[in-house]
């Protein structure tokens, strides 16, 4: 299936967003499409029979498609962050393996990375969210979490959490805040595992 942008706004044939569980002809009455920034989406079957989400906008694209992504790439970005530093490329094919990633490409050289780890029920943790320079700067972080946000298999969950240092602006545009109770919230955080 392949949607157009100028299609989805004019005819209402996209419905997305919280409370939707699947793609559908129309939204229900009193609830307005989201803003879509992006110009084709495609619904596909790979040779396994699973099924991955493609979204294009000019040059860029982003895909669910594991196939697409490079192992390389996305371990030689996270080995050096500040999140991750250090972590072995097995650990990273593990956390691929396990979760629902989002590849970023341009043309077919892969620019940026994002992945949920979720029980696709009622919660959804985001993370590893990245875009290489010179890449950055485009608005290519902020079509990404859409792209994450509206994927069809993440609608409907109680919440979403993330952790980031310094990309609170990105992340409040799709919605996210500060803790509302940060005193509510425990973890259990080994910050040297791969030291």
């Amino acid at each position: 299936m392949v949607i157009h942008d100028e299609d989805a706004r004019h005819h209402s044939c996209l419905a997305l967003g919280p409370g939707f569980n699947q793609w559908s002809g129309a939204a229900p009455a009193g609830i307005p499409l989201p803003s879509i920034s992006y110009l084709v989406y495609n619904h596909m079957t790979n040779s396994e029979g699973n099924h991955a989400e493609e979204y294009s906008r000019r040059e860029f694209a982003i895909s669910t498609d594991r196939r697409r992504l490079d192992l390389n790439f996305v371990h030689g970005f996270l080995k050096k962050c500040y999140w991750a530093k250090g972590i072995p490329r097995d650990v990273v094919a593990r956390s691929i393996e396990n979760s629902l990633c989002f590849g970023v490409y341009s043309g077919s050289k892969q620019i940026g990375f994002g992945r949920v780890i979720s029980d696709f029920s009622t919660y959804a943790y985001i993370g590893d969210v990245f875009i290489v320079d010179p890449y950055r700067g485009r608005g290519l972080g902020k079509w990404l979490m859409e792209c994450i946000m509206q994927h069809p298999l993440l609608q409907g969950l109680r919440r979403w959490s993330l952790i980031t240092r310094d990309a609170h602006g990105l992340y409040a545009q799709s919605g996210f805040t500060p803790l509302k109770f940060p005193k509510n919230h425990m973890e259990f955080h080994r910050p040297d595992v791969y030291a």
